[in-house]
């Protein structure tokens, strides 16, 4: 079976940045989208600096965790392992750039060209595909010339007619093409006389994308034993090689979290309550209202809104994302009779289709591969406790309950916020040595508010409620506004200000004259390995 592949070779790359020029003409990208872009590292201290020029782009990996997370089934991976994108189908939802570890894909919303105006040079005139706005893009590794190629009688990678047009223009003969599956291909030689690496391939991609750092020895053993990273800074911002905020999901994305937790947390506090009271039916309409409210901001989010009701449903299977929508679709309905009816069992029914939807908005996060801060399991625990504080602490603030109903709430919530510090807590340790520094910065200044006004507090106050009882109900209102703010400060944080992506990284610089390969380089993770 046919495997299409890229290996780099970092012994003669100069950086001199034609394969993406070549890119960009061939497939007349936007401004600021490169499909095939060259970092320009800086590896070691001073005096043992190095300085390495790294191809990047879509690696074409053999499990695509964008085609996992991709709800529209846009995203889909060839028999010859080429990923591509369908841009009739996809939503521009944008899950699958923040999934990606590689930082590949880029999304544009409207026609934009080299020199401006509503004009571009001819073979943007000529390449313009209004199909690519508003939804995912990447590089196809030049699929086009490949399967006329093989239509032709043509060998990719080695034939120009067929090969990708980064790998034509190298002008160091740096990129080559070919079928990783062939023992006899032009690829695969290489990979059996040299020692290669994969980036980032500890997070299980298998990316198809090698790079050449040094020959092997006499024996021919590939030494694979990577030396201990060194600090390193990658020239440039965005598209340099240290990580960067991600800027595909903002405030809307953290508005469906916010409204998706605490409706679902209302709808459990609903529940139990009504257990030992009747409740209004307004109350359920006001959690259904939370979470409507987050699924129409996200929904805004994406850039083919139009298409986003029905092919979000696509992908059940692997995308959380889907799952969301269809728990979200019996959601709505199950909770609207139960409410209005009245009817407990039927409620206590909505209420854990509700911490289903929660658990799919957990796991959504969880599935971003490419966000450090967010593809940790620990998570996953952390939305799902907050979810639950911020709903009963919104019940308890605005509930106007009995007073047995409200002193059994606010000691639930004391007990819930205990389990969100603990969370918080797992979280943050779980993040050590596995983020950028700039996302560990921006937790660890979260942190002492998040304990303090988002859990101390609310406990005191619950506390001073029981000693002082004619003041219970403002004091737990309090508690229960503290309780729901810190949740969404603490979710719009993660989302907007802690979501640095994974970067860039190489195991080994190159080995070049005399000089001999070293150790790589992580920028932006300090001295992590």
């Amino acid at each position: 079976m046919t495997r299409w592949g890229m290996v780099a070779d970092l012994e003669r790359c100069v950086g001199c940045q034609t394969c993406t020029a070549s890119c960009k003409h061939t497939n007349a990208t936007p401004p600021s989208v490169q499909w095939r872009k060259v970092l320009d590292l800086e590896v070691g201290a001073y005096p043992d600096v190095k300085r390495v020029f790294v191809p990047v782009g879509c690696m074409h990996c053999e499990d695509p965790p964008c085609m996992h997370v991709c709800p529209s089934t846009a995203t889909r991976q060839r028999a010859d392992g080429i990923v591509t994108i369908d841009y009739d189908l996809c939503i521009g939802c944008a899950y699958c750039a923040v999934a990606c570890p590689y930082q590949a894909r880029y999304k544009v919303n409207g026609p934009t060209f080299a020199y401006g105006g509503r004009a571009g040079m001819k073979n943007e005139a000529r390449r313009e595909d209004p199909a690519r706005l508003g939804v995912a893009q990447k590089c196809t590794f030049c699929s086009d010339r490949v399967d006329y190629g093989l239509a032709n009688g043509l060998t990719p990678g080695i034939d120009h007619e067929a090969s990708p047009a980064c790998v034509n223009s190298c002008i160091a003969g740096a990129l080559h093409f070919g079928d990783l599956k062939d023992p006899d291909s032009n690829v695969s030689r290489l990979l059996d006389t040299h020692q290669t690496f994969r980036m980032h391939a500890e997070l299980g991609t298998e990316p198809g994308f090698h790079y050449i750092w040094k020959r092997k020895n006499n024996a021919g053993i590939d030494d694979e034993v990577e030396a201990p990273s060194l600090f390193s800074t990658g020239i440039g911002n965005v598209g340099g090689a240290a990580p960067w905020l991600q800027q595909h999901w903002d405030w809307r994305a953290a508005g469906n979290f916010i409204g998706g937790g605490t409706g679902s947390g209302l709808l459990a506090a609903i529940a139990v309550a009504s257990f030992y009271a009747p409740l209004s039916f307004l109350y359920v309409l006001l959690a259904l209202a939370f979470v409507g409210a987050g699924l129409f901001l996200v929904w805004l989010e994406t850039g083919r809104p139009w298409r986003a009701p029905l092919n979000v449903f696509f992908n059940p299977q692997t995308s959380w994302m889907s799952r969301e929508s269809m728990v979200a679709g019996l959601l709505f309905p199950l909770a609207f009779v139960a409410g209005w009816f009245g009817t407990g069992p039927l409620l206590s029914v909505a209420a854990l289709v509700a911490m289903g939807f929660l658990y799919c908005q957990a796991r959504l996060l969880k599935a971003s591969k490419g966000i450090p801060a967010w593809r940790t399991p620990a998570i996953v625990r952390l939305i799902m406790t907050s979810g639950l504080c911020e709903g009963t602490g919104l019940l308890v603030a605005v509930g106007f309950l009995a007073p047995p109903v409200y002193a059994g709430l606010t000691t639930v919530l004391a007990v819930l916020l205990v389990l969100r510090l603990r969370s918080w807590r797992t979280y943050r340790k779980s993040l050590n040595g596995t983020a950028p520094d700039e996302a560990l910065r921006v937790i660890k200044t979260m942190s002492l508010p998040f304990g303090l006004f988002g859990h101390l507090l609310p406990i005191i106050l619950i506390a001073s409620g029981y000693l002082f009882v004619g003041a219970a109900p403002v004091v737990g209102a309090l508690a229960g506004i503290c309780a729901l703010a810190a949740g969404w400060w603490m979710k719009y944080m993660l989302v907007t200000k802690a979501s640095y992506n994974q970067g860039y990284a190489i195991n080994h610089t190159p080995e070049r004259g005399a000089g001999g390969g070293g150790a790589g380089g992580k920028p932006g993770w300090g001295m992590a390995s």
